[in-house]
């Protein structure tokens, strides 16, 4: 089974850190000052590893 990434938008601050990093798979929902996962099944992984470590709050994460 492989891993999908995993954003919680209630704890998310809308910092956009991850839209920066890996536009791919996080976007900035409209209308709402939060991020959200666009592609869960992933993209290039030491992108999503980077935007996981550079969350402020913490939010993002990966589910097996």
């Amino acid at each position: 089974m492989s891993k999908t990434v995993h954003l919680d938008e209630e704890e998310c601050i809308g910092c956009a850190s991850c839209v920066e990093i890996c536009p791919e798979v996080f976007q900035m929902k409209e209308g709402d000052d939060k991020a959200e996962v666009i592609k869960p099944e992933g993209g290039p992984e030491e992108l999503i590893q980077e935007a996981i470590d550079t969350c402020p709050v913490s939010c993002i994460h990966w589910e097996e």
